[in-house]
């Protein structure tokens, strides 16, 4: 029988959007990148889709799409981040599923995942049908076709899971060897029990359900899947190769995996190369045909069925316990046992689901018959917030015209589900404690469905969800428990319409009055904005209209802030005042302003603002940290200027410590890193880059021997290279930009490391493929411009690791 592999992978990264905001907000943890999702793609999403082929010298003979050759799934949510922050590989991800139904006979590679993923088998059934249904409808609407297959998160599974997916058409998923329980041939006969793995993963089964329907399983080979999981099987390509080979060496049949995507660059640097290498080896030489699930069930049926392992998943040793209960499963070192916080989250949250279920299917039966069936068709208007989406879907609902309170209602509703449903993703039971940031986030969205409960009138939610989160005792005595968590990482991050007043009136202390904008998930539009100034003082006053993009809320409000000294700035916010109460609260603090008088400006404010007060910690934190380094800068030039000082005047005897061979001391080391680092990004990010300035801050590093900052000029040199290359192919036959991008790469290849120079690969690699054979041409008939331009591009490819 021949052979053929599929391998698959699960790409994924939990929602991290702030539930007020719909945004990923800043994240240190992932510097230098502004959060995880940035980063992940960096490192694993954008290698995969132009992976390095290396020949026998190490240099890139090949660039291929890595998700055009296997299978995989992507999560909903973070396709949506990728749409809107990584629009060009979003794209090259769709197209890869359109190349690869060319190439598997119009089986798409891409296959769909559960919206929210969630642990299926302890979903209710509502919360089943709904996370399949918008699963669904997302991958159709990005990818344009029905999907074939469907992942479940941590392929955790149940009868009724499987019931849902194949009623929804949905023809086979993945599981681990280790959910099967036993199998037999289609045709009957005895049942072989297969626990311990001992299942032929070189076939699909069939799996019988109770109601009638069926549905296609693939359980993939457990010990090459955990191979590569570890980073071990991706040493190189060949190894993995071989090993994928070896299942189906002696019969035929079907060699396939399953891991989770992230493996292919971010939990392993650069073994997208590995998988890419496998990939080509097994192509180019014939060693076996590439398929996806979809094609090879097509060309062969099962012919024998399986009953799977109830309450099963690949990641937990003990069924689905690691989403609900301390069985034993950690993920750091020391940890095992210390998971006592697992089932009084999940009580919390079932319970808080529970209560916004009864509240969503009382309220919603004044709009709809069937509020589940609208909550279902919701995912309509999640992937697109256009108005016309929301009206029209609003009349397909409710066969009538609504005023704009109850169409607020209504989506006020129908997005507490949503946080009802996302604040299940399984992150927040996987890792070690709640009081990491996958808990914290569940706790977000649990925090904007009650208090978009209290918005509707049901108020009295609160106290019991965090009574519950109270016996969920975190392993770092400092955070408490559940409910101190809450309460203090959670809730003071909630925000409504005033909250996000406060935060234009604050932000336009630091800048202009805008007029209209964008913030975030809100349309704002501000007017009579009077600002005023007296060295460092200042006064903003003015009126802002503030509407929400989700639940269509809309508020007016009349606004104050004042700066007192550079880091003493005071906001507040109100209903709006009758227009002649404004004028006179304008002219009132105007007044008190310009004379200097502090305590008046603060009795008015107290006096008219009563309760609503705001200052930088309500700031959200992108714009917080904004405005707080532009405080800092006179700061940052104090210090940028003593260090400089002692730099200079100390560099010839620190010149002469090493030319003596004695290191310099901590503090003299410390100040030259800093200041050489320091004009080194300065040199870089100036435009044109000085390149003999440059390279006179280099030398003078080696002769120092310091330690720079490494992430901080590897990114924004990789980010500077990769512009002017991106500069090169708007403009190829720029022989001077040629030259100043050939003498860039070889000085800073000198002093900074790792860098990440994917983009300008991929388009040298495009010229070489193009152009290039074009000039080489010219060239050998005696054109001198073209032999410099191909010489040129030839160094740059030794520089770049590229064969041209």
């Amino acid at each position: 029988m021949e052979r053929f592999v599929c391998i698959h992978g699960h790409f994924y990264q939990p929602p991290r959007e702030n539930p007020w905001l719909e945004e990923v907000e800043l994240q240190d943890s992932a510097y230098p990148f502004h959060d995880w999702n940035q980063r992940v793609t960096e490192e694993c999403y954008w290698p995969n889709a132009a992976s390095r082929i290396l020949g026998p010298d190490k240099r890139i003979i090949d660039i291929i799409n890595n998700y055009a050759h296997i299978s995989f799934d992507f999560g909903p949510t973070l396709l949506r981040w990728l749409q809107r922050h990584a629009g060009d590989l979003y794209d090259l991800i769709l197209e890869a599923d359109k190349e690869g139904q060319r190439r598997f006979g119009g089986h798409g590679p891409a296959i769909a995942q559960v919206y929210n993923h969630q642990i299926m088998p302890l979903a209710n059934q509502l919360d089943k049908r709904t996370a399949v249904i918008w699963g669904i409808n997302d991958f159709e609407t990005r990818f344009g076709r029905s999907p074939e297959g469907m992942w479940l998160p941590e392929t955790a599974v149940d009868t009724a899971t499987l019931e849902v997916l194949a009623e929804y058409g949905i023809k086979f998923t993945i599981l681990s060897p280790m959910q099967a329980l036993e199998v037999r041939p289609l045709k009957g006969g005895q049942w072989t029990n297969v626990e311990g793995e001992r299942i032929d993963t070189t076939m699909p089964y069939l799996c019988r359900l109770p109601s009638g329907r069926s549905i296609a399983i693939f359980l993939y080979h457990g010990p090459t899947a955990q191979a590569v999981a570890s980073g071990y099987m991706l040493q190189n390509g060949e190894m993995l190769t071989n090993a994928l080979l070896a299942i189906v060496d002696k019969s035929g049949g079907l060699a396939h995996l399953a891991t989770d995507g992230e493996t292919f660059g971010h939990h392993h640097r650069h073994t997208d190369m590995a998988l890419a290498y496998c990939l080509h080896l097994i192509q180019s030489r014939g060693l076996a045909r590439l398929t996806v699930y979809g094609q090879y069930l097509e060309m062969f049926p099962p012919t024998w069925e399986v009953r799977i392992k109830e309450n099963s998943s690949w990641s937990c040793a003990h069924g689905i316990e690691r989403w609900r209960d301390n069985c034993g499963c950690a993920f750091g070192k020391g940890m095992a046992g210390k998971q006592q916080w697992r089932r009084p989250l999940r009580q919390a949250m079932d319970g808080l689901r529970d209560t916004l279920a009864h509240i969503f299917q009382s309220d919603m039966a004044q709009f709809c018959p069937d509020p589940w069936a609208a909550r279902d068709a919701y995912i309509q208007v999640v992937n697109d917030r256009d108005p016309k989406t929301i009206q029209r879907f609003l009349e397909q609902q409710t066969g009538r015209q609504l005023d704009h309170g109850q169409k607020v209602q209504m989506m006020k509703l129908l997005d507490m589900q949503r946080n009802a449903l996302l604040m299940y993703a399984s992150c927040g039971w996987y890792f070690d404690d709640i009081g990491g940031i996958e808990p914290i986030q569940a706790m977000h969205y649990a925090c904007r469905a009650i208090q978009l409960a209290a918005e509707l009138g049901h108020d009295d939610l609160e106290p019991g969800f965090e009574l519950v989160l109270e016996q969920a005792q975190s392993n770092d005595p400092k955070l408490g428990n559940g409910r101190l968590i809450y309460q203090t990482l959670v809730k003071p991050n909630a925000a409504d319409l005033h909250r996000v007043g406060a935060h234009l009136a604050v932000s336009s202390m630091f800048d202009s009055c805008p007029g209209q904008l964008e913030v975030y998930c809100y349309n704002a539009n501000i007017t009579n904005c009077q600002r005023y100034e007296a060295g460092l003082q200042a006064l903003v006053t003015g009126r802002a209209t503030i509407s929400s993009q989700i639940v269509l809320e809309e508020q007016t409000m009349d606004f104050a802030v004042v700066r007192f000294s550079e880091h003493d700035v005071i906001a507040a916010v109100t209903d709006p005042l009758p227009d002649h109460q404004f004028k006179a609260m304008q002219d009132g603090l105007r007044a008190a302003f310009q004379v200097g008088n502090t305590t008046e400006i603060v009795r008015l404010m107290n006096l008219i603002f009563s309760g609503g007060h705001y200052s930088l910690h309500h700031l959200f934190k992108d714009q917080q940290r904004q405005i707080l380094y532009r405080m800092l800068e006179n700061t940052w030039d104090e210090v940028h200027t003593a260090f400089s000082q002692i730099y200079h005047r100390n560099i010839r005897i620190m010149h002469m410590m090493r030319g003596m061979g004695i290191p310099l001391s901590g503090a003299l080391a410390a100040v030259a890193g800093y200041v050489i680092s320091e004009e080194l990004l300065a040199t870089i990010l100036n435009e044109p880059i000085d390149l003999q300035k440059l390279q006179d801050l280099v030398e003078e590093a080696a002769r120092l021997a310091i330690q720079l900052d490494q992430s901080t000029l590897q990114f924004e040199a990789s980010r500077r290279i990769n512009g002017l290359m991106e500069q090169l192919r708007s403009n190829p036959d720029d022989l001077d930009l040629l030259a100043r991008i050939e003498v860039l790469l070889k000085i800073i290849s000198r002093v900074v490391t790792g860098l990440n120079l994917q983009t300008a690969q991929n388009i040298l690699f495009e010229l070489s493929k193009g152009i290039y054979q074009e000039r080489r041409q010219q060239a050998a008939s005696g054109d001198t411009r073209a032999r410099q331009w191909c010489q040129r591009l030839a160094r740059i490819g030794q520089e770049l690791g590229v064969v041209v």
